[in-house]
């Protein structure tokens, strides 16, 4: 995995995208057909991490995103996953004023199909983006988000929903 992640940072970004779905691969990241990565991506967390996150097929993960696959992190297809995107699956319990920072918890995060992690959002743990939603850039994600949602801000909260937009023919 380490190999893999090096090899990540060594291209140019928006170079060698399919090249670098392959390393990843290889490493033992299930990354579905069709699916590329367009710069360095790290994929952290505790034993073999990069079998804990699965990405579906047709995917587009830009430069800089950051994986903590502490706990499953399940990717649907055709997502499209912006800049620098966090993905974390591991917090701490709230502890006592001597140390706030408690226990490590870790819980799983779903992205469904279709959906769109717009730049530098961050997605906390134990979340699911239902199919068709966007997380506007530099949302922070701390609650599941119904299908066809979009939402924004710190914290994330829905702007709007997202049926009406689709076009019927």
């Amino acid at each position: 995995m380490i190999v893999a992640g090096a090899f990540s940072h060594l291209l140019p970004d928006l170079f060698g995208n399919r090249m670098r779905a392959a390393v990843f691969r290889l490493a033992g990241v299930s990354i579905g057909v069709g699916t590329v990565i367009g710069g360095g991506m790290r994929i952290a967390g505790r034993g073999p991490a990069e079998r804990r996150l699965r990405i579906g097929d047709r995917g587009w993960i830009n430069a800089g995103c950051y994986f903590d696959a502490s706990a499953p992190i399940t990717i649907g297809d055709d997502v499209a996953i912006g800049q620098g995107v966090l993905i974390l699956t591991q917090s701490h319990e709230l502890g006592p004023s001597e140390r706030r920072a408690g226990a490590l918890t870790d819980a799983p995060v779903t992205i469904g199909d279709g959906c769109w992690l717009g730049a530098r959002s961050v997605i906390l743990p134990g979340v699911t983006i239902e199919r068709g939603s966007i997380v506007a850039a530099g949302a922070v994600v701390r609650h599941d988000v119904p299908p066809d949602t979009l939402v924004a801000g710190v914290p994330a909260r829905t702007i709007r929903d997202l049926r009406d937009d689709i076009d019927p023919t």
